[in-house]
This record gives structure tokens, sequence and C-alpha cells, in this order.
């Protein structure tokens, strides 16, 4: 697991390398835990890191995952990449997916024996002032109100 740079080594029809379509693991975390850990509550950050990410190599984002404490064998993981739809995971950091999955390691295993890669963005998480921790605790504590937080 680490950074990794380029494209994979699949091509297209037309023999120009293939893009590599990314699913990004965002953490699920209590909004009660804001104050003690606010990037883990804020997943919007962790989305955008790993948007970022994958667009900084040609790479595009096809589908988001918000999880906590999922299986590694969970058909959430895998559905896509059974059907050819996903060559690559990505999370913000090792930190992010101990809390997004039950077991990290596991996880790994499983990508490996399926032949996805896995990957995390390496760089260090966003500062989140008292200013941008209001911002995320209305975004999230008012969904329920009709506010889709946007």
């Amino acid at each position: 697991m680490g950074d990794a740079h380029g494209t994979s080594g699949t091509r297209d029809a037309s023999g120009r390398p293939a893009t590599v379509r990314v699913t990004a693991i965002a953490s699920l975390t209590p909004l009660g835990e804001l104050d003690a850990d606010p990037f883990l509550v804020d997943f919007r950050s962790q989305q955008a890191m790993c948007a970022r990410w994958a667009a900084e190599r040609g790479y595009v984002v096809t589908r988001e995952l918000l999880v906590r404490g999922l299986r590694p064998d969970h058909c959430a993981l895998w559905a896509d990449v059974e059907a050819g739809l996903v060559d690559l995971f990505v999370a913000p950091s090792r930190r992010v997916l101990e809390r997004a999955l039950t077991s990290v390691e596991e996880f790994i295993a499983e990508c490996a024996r399926r032949g996805v890669r896995v990957e995390t963005v390496g760089r260090a998480e966003p500062p989140h002032d008292a200013q941008t921790q209001a911002r995320v605790h209305r975004r999230l504590s008012r969904p329920t109100a009709g506010h889709d937080g946007r």
C-alpha cells in the first residue's frame, strides 16, 4: 500500500492507456466525535482528498464509499470489482481505512488476491479550526430538515 504513479498497464481498444477507475473509501464517524477527531467526521474532506489524488493522476473516481467497521469481505466493497468497474481503492490515510474497515490487513490481502490496487493519498490531513468544525456540524446535523449539506 502506498502512493502509486502512472497509469495501469491495461490499454483500451485503440491502444491508449485505459482510464483507471477508482473507488474512494471514507470513514463514517459519528458527529459526537467532531471535537476529538474532526477529519474523521468530515467525510467530505476525505472524499475531496481522494478526488484530488485521482485527478492528479488522470484517474476517475467512479464510486465513493462511506463506511465504518465494514468487513473486508462485504459485497459493498467487491460488487464493482466483480463487475469490472473498479481498478483501485484509495483512502486518505491508513487511519481512515482502520476506521472504515474491521481489518485493513485482510482487506489488503483480498485486494491482492483479486488483483486490485489499494492506495493511500499520503498527504497531511487538512486543518480543522473552530469555523470549519462549525460548518461540518451544521452540515451533518441538518439533513433530516431537508438540508442536503451543500
